[in-house]
């Protein structure tokens, strides 16, 4: 078990962490029309893993080598649980694993298909991640539901 000092910086880098992936996500959502919106999803779902991880090691929860958000929000205490619903948190994980890669034989939830303004098609025929259309979104804010 770590002393509390410790604890307390492996919380606040795994913060860090989680807030340069917000920044990331919040600064490419700014190409508007030529937003990536896959990596802007990707990056959403990064941060919140990532606080999710904060909130375990300052409870001292063991957690396994995960992208699931389900499986980490499953463990999180009921009060300290982030409002992210069971679809958010699947539509984001799936931006964690099966989105990041090139689909033999479909079409990528990439680049070309956010350029163009539509939704983006997502993993396995489902539109998990909705295209911008030009609008930034609030500083320093990034909804799930985007994604």
């Amino acid at each position: 078990m770590l002393d509390r000092d410790k604890l307390i910086a492996v919380c606040a880098e795994w913060v860090v962490k989680a807030e340069n992936d917000l920044t990331n996500a919040a600064h490419t959502l700014k190409l508007r029309e030529t937003c990536p919106t896959d990596t802007v999803c990707f990056h959403a779902q990064q941060c919140v893993e990532k606080y999710l991880k904060a909130i375990l090691v300052m409870e001292g929860i063991d957690f396994p080598k995960t992208h699931d958000l389900e499986r980490l929000m499953a463990l999180v205490p009921a009060g300290l649980r982030p409002g992210v619903t069971s679809e958010e948190q699947a539509r984001l994980t799936e931006y964690a694993t099966v989105a990041r890669y090139p689909r033999l034989g479909g079409d990528s939830a990439g680049r070309g298909a956010s350029r163009r303004g539509r939704r983006a098609s997502g993993p396995q025929g489902s539109s998990p991640c909705l295209a911008t259309k030009g609008r930034a979104p609030e500083e320093g804010r990034l909804s799930a539901a985007r994604c």
